[in-house]
């Protein structure tokens, strides 16, 4: 029930945003601190290929912070 919760609420944010606001409304709901995601999805840009895409992904279906 806590996990629905969490996604019910994840929203991008506008305060901690350098593009679109992902890593920083990820950062407000879970225990992983905005910077530690944009360096998760870096890492996934370089090493795999996929960050950009799950990035582009993300920003599109997360709504806006109200």
């Amino acid at each position: 029930m806590a996990a629905q919760n969490w996604l019910q609420r994840l929203s991008r944010a506008e305060d901690d945003r350098w593009l679109g606001g992902v890593c920083g409304g990820l950062g407000k709901h879970t225990p992983l601190p905005s910077w530690v995601w944009r360096v998760i999805f870096s890492l996934l840009f370089f090493c795999v290929g996929t960050g950009l895409l799950l990035y582009i992904l993300l920003w599109i279906f997360i709504p806006k912070e109200h």
